[in-house]
This record gives structure tokens, C-alpha cells and sequence, in this order.
């Protein structure tokens, strides 16, 4: 079988399996999450880890200014740290391109990259360079921590849970998906005040991570397509199929509704909280009829 045919989500089931889960400490979220989180003996803290990609042709084209591309690499791993609620520290920085790339291109990247990362004070420790006849591609690694009280991840939502998103779907591709900030900020207030029982950030569209959350959750899911918060210019399909928004989804539970909404208008009166459904035992929508998002192998960006 061909990778085109199996797709993302299930060649990862099958390399789960095998995956060896060591000594050194409990694993508290692992492969399948949005960042690994591990408890190491006598740590008050949990540790987190990242590692995410962005190559050329698929997470950015041909042409794009470095700096963008330095940009995204960093702040896509960190992105993930928001779904976790967690705190990054330290950023290790793999760039894999063709020994003809331009060193000012090589320049622009990492001060792209440096920028990304003083939003929120991670230092960029080492890495590794490679040359390769194909495309650039780059691996950033991050790690950092959560509180144990803090911490979240794909697998606690509940039946009855309240489901919202951040901001607005939709047309990221036009120049968001190069100019996001990560939602740390945000996903660090959500925690600090509300029991949030799951979350994770949109990467390859609601359509394709919504089930992955209900999944891990084992649970359901219905959402009301109107009131989806659609970016101008951009279609409900668009917010629900073509990813790149880098936006959290969560569940909470409605006792906390009203309340939240009312503290985060507050808070962050420039950016939309909106709720978009719920979870519940077994799935109204449905993923067969939900349009698919970004899924690996199976489709271009």
C-alpha cells in the first residue's frame, strides 16, 4: 500500500504502535498530541517537547521571503505549545537546502526566525545544516514546561462541552499563515481561569482537526456551520477545509460560557472568541459529511 492511500492520521497509527516509551519518566501526552509531555521525577513541572517542519512547495512556495519562512518555522512548533498551555524555553533549528541557496537568503531566514523567537523569549540553543538536491526544509525542536495544574491536550474533552475557537477561519493562505502569532498568550489566560478540558491549535483545518480532537476525546461532536467566524473574503468552506489558521479550538464546560465570554471581551477585545458547538456522545455532523481538511500524502496544499 502507498502512503498516497493509507494518509497521515493512520500511517501514525501504525508507527504508534511501535514506538518505544522508555525509563526516565511518565509519559503524560504522547505520538498523536499536539506536543509530547513528560514527567520527570522530582520536576514540579512537566516537560514539553516539539518538533515540527516546514518545506518548500508545501508550507511555503518557491520565491517566499526568508524571513516569512523563518518566521512560520518557528512559530509553528509554538503554536503547538499554546494547544499544550505551556511555557517554551529553548528552540534547536535544522536547515536542510541546496548548496546553490543564496547566503543572504540563509540571513534573512534566521532573522525571521530570531524574531519569532524573542515574542517569546526562546532562545535558539544549536541545531544542524544539511545539504540536499530537493527542496529547503527546516526542523525546529522546542522544549519547555507546564504547570501539572495547566496542562492540556487533545484528550479530555466531555460529552455536553462547549467547543470555541479563536479569531476567524479561513483565507490564511492568502498571508496569514506566513504572518501568525502563536496563542500562547491566550491559551496561557484560558488555563489561568477557566478548566479547560481540551485543546488543540488549527493547523490543518477545522475539518481535519476537530474529529482528531473528538478521537482522542472519544466522543462526538456537532457543529453549527452558521455560526462559524469566517474570515473576510473567505467561504464557511473555506474555514473548514484549507487550514493554515494556527487558531485554538477548545472545550469547555457551558456553567463557564457566559462568564468566559464576558472576560474574554476584556481581555482581548481585538480578537473573536466564538462558540461553534459542542461535543457529545455520539457525533450529529460527523466527519463524512464535515469537508475534509490538510491531510498529508493525500492531498497538495
Amino acid at each position: 500500500m502507498k502512503l498516497a492511500a493509507l494518509g497521515e492520521d493512520r500511517l501514525l497509527d501504525e508507527i504508534f504502535r511501535h514506538l518505544p516509551r522508555g525509563r526516565a519518566g511518565k509519559i503524560v501526552a504522547g505520538a498523536g498530541d499536539d506536543c509530547a509531555i513528560v514527567e520527570i521525577r522530582g520536576s514540579k513541572k512537566w516537560v514539553v517537547l516539539k518538533t515540527d517542519c516546514v518545506v518548500e512547495g508545501v508550507h511555503f512556495l518557491p520565491g517566499t521571503n526568508a524571513s516569512d519562512v523563518g518566521w512560520k518555522a518557528m512559530m509553528r512548533p509554538l503554536s503547538d505549545f499554546a494547544a499544550a498551555s505551556a511555557l517554551p524555553h529553548f528552540a534547536l533549528v535544522t536547515l536542510i537546502v541546496p548548496d546553490q541557496t543564496e547566503v543572504a537568503w540563509v540571513r534573512g531566514f534566521y532573522c525571521g526566525m530570531r524574531r519569532a523567537a524573542n515574542c517569546f523569549d526562546v532562545g535558539i540553543v544549536g541545531g544542524e545544516t544539511s545539504n540536499t538536491r530537493g527542496p529547503i526544509a527546516i526542523s525546529v525542536s522546542v522544549i519547555g514546561f507546564v504547570e501539572k495544574s495547566r496542562a492540556t491536550s487533545r484528550r479530555g474533552g466531555r460529552p455536553g462541552d462547549d467547543l470555541f475557537v479563536t479569531g476567524r477561519l479561513g483565507g490564511a493562505l492568502e498571508r496569514k499563515h506566513l504572518k501568525f502569532v502563536a496563542r500562547i498568550l491566550e491559551s496561557r489566560w484560558l488555563t489561568k481561569n477557566f478548566s479547560i478540558h481540551a485543546m488543540m491549535d488549527l493547523s490543518d483545518a477545522l475539518g481535519a482537526d476537530l474529529p482528531r480532537l473528538a478521537r482522542a476525546s472519544k466522543v462526538g461532536f456537532n457543529i453549527e456551520l452558521q455560526d462559524l467566524p469566517v474570515a473576510r473574503g473567505a467561504t464557511i468552506d473555506n474555514a473548514i477545509s484549507e487550514g493554515e489558521d494556527y487558531e485554538l479550538l477548545f472545550a469547555v464546560s457551558p456553567r463557564d460560557r457566559n462568564r468566559l465570554a464576558r472576560q474574554w471581551r476584556q481581555r482581548f477585545p481585538k480578537l473573536p472568541l466564538t462558540r461553534i458547538g459542542s461535543l457529545n456522545r455520539s457525533s450529529t455532523t460527523g466527519t463524512r459529511k464535515l469537508p475534509r481538511g490538510y491531510i498529508h500524502f493525500q492531498q497538495p496544499r
